[in-house]
């Protein structure tokens, strides 16, 4: 089984159930974005990274983000995954987000989850399917 850590940052709600949903499907270590440094991605044989959809479909920008553009350089070849809410759009900030990803080298484990507000039934089922994938 994987070391896995899940990264993520939430304001309403929506996305930290998501992020439990994956953490308990991995077994893996939950962190805030606040948490997570560019330093940690060598502990973690693979990471989940969530994050709400923002302002015009963007990664949120005050914490999110910043961690992001920290972490990602040392994404290459790290196993990951992408997961978030959103309440509006068609998922522009994931598929931005996607290409930045892949662009940083790192490879995207399972297709990345969308809940549209409060995560459904099925999206608790994926955001689980995640973290099994992610813990393989």
């Amino acid at each position: 089984m994987s070391k896995v850590a899940v990264v993520y940052w939430s304001q309403t709600g929506n996305t930290e159930a998501m992020a439990q949903a994956v953490a308990n499907a991995a077994g893996a270590t939950l962190l805030t974005a606040a948490d997570f440094s560019a330093d940690a991605v060598a502990e973690y044989d693979a990471i989940a990274f969530g994050c709400p959809a923002m302002g015009a479909e963007v990664l949120e920008e005050e914490e999110f983000q910043p961690m992001w553009d920290a972490v990602k350089a040392n994404l290459n070849g790290k196993k990951i995954a992408l997961f978030g809410s959103y309440g509006w759009g068609d998922g522009e900030w994931m598929r931005n987000w996607e290409e930045d990803a892949k662009a940083s080298g790192a490879v995207l484990a399972v297709e990345s989850v969308m809940a549209n507000e409060t995560p459904d039934d099925d999206a608790l089922a994926a955001c689980k399917a995640l973290g099994e994938a992610l813990a393989q």
